[in-house]
Parts: C-alpha cells; sequence; structure tokens
C-alpha cells in the first residue's frame, strides 16, 4: 500500500467514513473511482416524454452515468402571486408564470414512466426535488440520490428533512459562500455520511472568469472525508474537463437535442456530439492522472535503453584504483553501466578489474557499490 492509500485508510478510519461512498446501486464515486457523469436534462425536453426519453437515450449512448431531471410540486415551490404573475418571455410556454411551468412539469405516471425507460435503457435515473412534497414524491419513486439544487443549498429546514430520508445526496454550491456550506456540510452530515458537494456557479451561460474552479481545490480541503464535484453551465467542455482534473468525482452538465428550441437552459447545455467528446475526454484524463508514485515506467524502458545515460571512465583506472570525480563522466553508453544518479556514491570506493578509457563503469568492477545505494 502507497503512503498515500495509507494516510487516505488512517484519515477515513478516524472520520469513520469511507472517502467513497455508493451513490447509485453499484457505481461508487469519490476515491479512484471514476467520476460519475451526470446529464442534467432538467426540463430542457420541452413539456414532452417523447423527446425526454429520446434524451435518456441520449445520454446513455453518449456515455453518461445518470439521466437527471427537476420535479417540482408548483403550489409547493411557489406562492401564488409568483404563478400568477404576466410571463412574456421568449422562452414562455404559457400567458403566466404558472401556465409556464406547469407545461413543462412532468406527473407523477410520466415520471414513473420515465424512470422505467431509463431502466430499459440501462441509465441510472434521478431528479432534483424542487421543494418537500417533490422530495417526498422522489423518497417514494425510489432514486438512487437526492439532488439539491443551488437554490436550495440555504434552505436549511428543507436539507434537514431532506437528509433525513438517508439518501446519498449530491449538493450544489452556486449563488452560497463558504461559511454557508460549511454549515450544509455540518446539516447533512448529522445525518448521514454519504453526499458530496458540487462547486458551482449560478449563470448560464457561464463565462470562464465566473467558474472559480479553484473552489475545488477549497472544498477538498475543508471537506476532506467528502467527494467533491462540479456542476457547470459553461459553453463546451474544456472547463469542465479541467475540473475533473482537479479531482472532481462527479460532474454535472445540462444537455439538449438542439440549443436553438425554446427554453433559458439550451445555451449552456451540450448537444449530443458534445457530451459524447465531454465523456471521452474525461475518461482520458483519468486514465491520465495516473497513481500519483513518481518512477519509471514499463512503457518508457525503450525510450531509457536508447537515451538513458550511465557513468564512464573519463581516463583509463587501473585495478585497486580510489575513484575521484575527475576520473568519471556521464555518456549513453553500452552496456549500461552504473546510473548518473549514483555518480557521487562512487567516488572513494575501489574498482576491482582494469576499466579502459570510455568504458562503462558497471556494478561488478566496484567495491561496495550497491545498486541505487541500497545495500
Amino acid at each position: 500500500m502507497c503512503v498515500s492509500h495509507v494516510y487516505q485508510f488512517t484519515f477515513c478510519k478516524l472520520w469513520k467514513m469511507p472517502l467513497q461512498f455508493e451513490l447509485c446501486p453499484g457505481r461508487m464515486i469519490g476515491g479512484t473511482s471514476p467520476c460519475f457523469i451526470i446529464a442534467e436534462i432538467g426540463q430542457n425536453h420541452q413539456g414532452d416524454v417523447k423527446i425526454a426519453k429520446k434524451m435518456i437515450r441520449m445520454a446513455k449512448e453518449c456515455g453518461a452515468d445518470c439521466a437527471k431531471f427537476q420535479k417540482s410540486e408548483l403550489e409547493f415551490k411557489f406562492n401564488k402571486r409568483a404563478l400568477e404573475r404576466p410571463y412574456t418571455s421568449k422562452h414562455s410556454w404559457g400567458a403566466t408564470y404558472g401556465e409556464h411551468k406547469r407545461h413543462l412539469e412532468f406527473s407523477h405516471e410520466q415520471y414513473r414512466e420515465l424512470q422505467k425507460y431509463a431502466e430499459e435503457v440501462g441509465i441510472f435515473f434521478t431528479a432534483s426535488g424542487m421543494d418537500e412534497m417533490a422530495v417526498e414524491f422522489l423518497h417514494e419513486l425510489n432514486v438512487p440520490f437526492f439532488k439539491v439544487g443551488s437554490g436550495d443549498t440555504n434552505n436549511f429546514p428543507f436539507l434537514e428533512k431532506t437528509a433525513q430520508k438517508g439518501r446519498p445526496m449530491v449538493v450544489s454550491s452556486g449563488m452560497q459562500s463558504m461559511e454557508t456550506m460549511r454549515r450544509v456540510y455540518r446539516t447533512v452530515k448529522q445525518h448521514h455520511q454519504n453526499f458530496c458537494i458540487l462547486q458551482c456557479t449560478s449563470a448560464y451561460p457561464l463565462e470562464p472568469e465566473d467558474v472559480n474552479l479553484r473552489v475545488i481545490t477549497e472544498y477538498q480541503k475543508e471537506f476532506p472525508d467528502i467527494p467533491i464535484g462540479y456542476s457547470g453551465h459553461e459553453s463546451g467542455i474544456f472547463v469542465s474537463v479541467a475540473a475533473v482534473a482537479l479531482g472532481a468525482k462527479v460532474l454535472e452538465r445540462h444537455v439538449t437535442l438542439d440549443k436553438s428550441w425554446k427554453g433559458s437552459d439550451h445555451e449552456a447545455s451540450l448537444e449530443p456530439a458534445e457530451l459524447a467528446e465531454l465523456v471521452r475526454a474525461v475518461r482520458t484524463v483519468e486514465r491520465a492522472l495516473g497513481s500519483g508514485l513518481k518512477q519509471m515506467l514499463a512503457c518508457e524502458k525503450q525510450c531509457h535503453d536508447k537515451l538513458g545515460k550511465s557513468i564512464v571512465a573519463k581516463v583509463a583506472i587501473a585495478s585497486g584504483t580510489v575513484l575521484s570525480l575527475d576520473m568519471l563522466a556521464v555518456k549513453v553508453a553500452e552496456p549500461k553501466g552504473v546510473p548518473p544518479e549514483d555518480i557521487y556514491e562512487l567516488v572513494g570506493k575501489k574498482v576491482s578489474k582494469d576499466v579502459e578509457e570510455d568504458a562503462s563503469i558497471t556494478v561488478d568492477v566496484v567495491d561496495g557499490y550497491c545498486k541505487n545505494s541500497k545495500c
């Protein structure tokens, strides 16, 4: 077990929880597990179940781990005046905001239909519960985990009731301060251990200078016993790939079938080709991250055999001579000899055989030398 793994094991024992946990049946997040990629369909389905199913299948075919929606019980999320206000946006599906939201909101039966379809397709299915009654329904629906959107992250009664359900949680942190996120962490932690926090900036689309990816590393310092992730609303895939390189263990991106569709989220969403490229890029980055253990790898042997240097005799050296630095040089040599990093280990040691000028200094001709300075 390497030092970093020993540290993780010891640290986790102290905190009495693993750095990874099962977010969905059979799918771990955190630690060395692959980044969990959420395709956030939200309400980009235009209120059409057929389109929603196409998006679920698209998410699966592009390699995402989960297709996610947004569920509201509108009378519990909005007050009457909010639902009755005129809504004249170019994205509107009705004369009032309530009519607009009702057009986009699927019924309980439609959610069951979509859940069943996702199961048939072979992708995890969940939704953000946008109010307490929506969470009750999703709990009844037996979703694998709850997603808490940024708008409810500082709603502590809601957060506590959601945490008390005992399901894994993914919590976004848009519009919040670090102090609020500390309270979020403490609140959820009181009820169960299996949750993660996502760095998020709530702007659509999000400009690069507002992403603030370094918050990921700050969260890792503040909350070292839970996985940290990223929820992105920027254009393209580069920032999200960088988030994974920084250690994000959950990645959420909005998706669409057509960015020109009506709706405020489409512009900040990924079309199928982009989502597929994002998944490929993330998996490539994960392969490239490696173990963190620096050593010469098997793939480097060919280069080492061709270019790796050895210590050679700068002058002819007679048997029994005590080596000094001015007798030695470093060159690409045949056969391979003592590696350059051990040149100072040779100084003061005797050679047991004659060594010709420009010949390799090999291990067997130096008395008292142990390879890599380890006897």
